[in-house]
């Protein structure tokens, strides 16, 4: 049956940083299609918030405590949860950080910290699990990048700089790992209601009025509308999809906008 290649059951999945927003939802549908979830985090009241709220949805949360960005502490924690949960068949590189600055004001500490979390991170997260699934010759790696992939915004050069890395990254991946059965691809989220853009998106807001009007679907994205392309590319049904990166954006990038004084 067709429907069968887009289930996960057994499948250990890690999805980086996602106590809440959009790693969240990726990981709650990975779970509705029957993997098991491991969230990891750099702060325990975060990890014990998010197991929490994975656990009013009904999904058991396996919560670990390690940086990115550390790569001993991956190469460990990557261990441990092989060795307490099961082999990783699916990596979520979710964890990121924005910093909103012009250019020309950013100090470079702030600069190389964006790029570490968001570029460095996934690299050291999917060298030490890519060592694994190379040698169970199976595995796939879902990088969480960006509209700012693609495209420029005022005060984001340093996201715009690693999301632009990570589709590279993303298609590197591909090139070396397809041999051994290894799946990469990218999600590229255009603009969503999360926790975080609430102030902006209230009626009358400029940037609200700007993403209405710039989105041919008309709205901002909800959350859940990421899970079908997280399932779709965790599962079987992806088996020969490797190196995309997948934008759900309701259309932005199909298009170059519209006057404002269209309907």
């Amino acid at each position: 049956m067709i429907l069968d290649l887009f289930r996960l059951d057994g499948k250990v999945a890690l999805v980086t940083g996602a106590t809440h927003g959009i790693g969240m939802a990726i990981a709650t549908a990975l779970a509705e299609a029957g993997a098991k979830i491991v969230v990891n985090d750099i702060s325990p009241e975060a990890l014990e918030r998010g197991k929490a709220a994975y656990a009013e949805k009904g999904i058991e949360m396996h919560a670990y405590l390690f940086d990115v960005t550390d790569e001993k502490a991956v190469e460990a924690g990557v261990a441990q949860i092989e060795e307490e949960v099961g082999p990783i068949g699916i990596l979520v590189n979710n964890a990121g950080i924005i910093k909103r600055v012009p250019m020309q004001d950013m100090e470079v500490k702030d600069y190389r910290q964006v790029i570490d979390i968001d570029l460095v991170g996934p690299f050291i997260m999917g060298k030490y699990v890519g060592k694994r699934m190379i040698e169970r010759r199976e595995g796939k790696i879902i990088n969480i990048c960006s509209m700012m992939s693609e495209l420029g915004r005022n005060d984001v050069c340093a996201y715009a700089s690693a999301k632009g890395g990570l589709k590279m990254l993303t298609r590197n991946m591909a090139t070396e790992w397809a041999k051994y059965g290894i799946q990469t691809n990218g999600i590229g989220p255009g603009y969503f209601a999360t926790s975080q853009t609430a102030p902006i998106r209230v009626d009358g807001h400029p940037f609200n009025e700007f993403i209405i009007n710039r989105t041919p679907a008309a709205r901002w994205g909800d959350p859940e509308d990421l899970g079908g392309t997280a399932v779709f590319l965790a599962s079987k049904a992806s088996d020969f999809v490797n190196g995309h990166v997948v934008y759900v954006d309701g259309g932005i990038l199909a298009t170059i906008g519209k006057p404002s004084n269209e309907e």
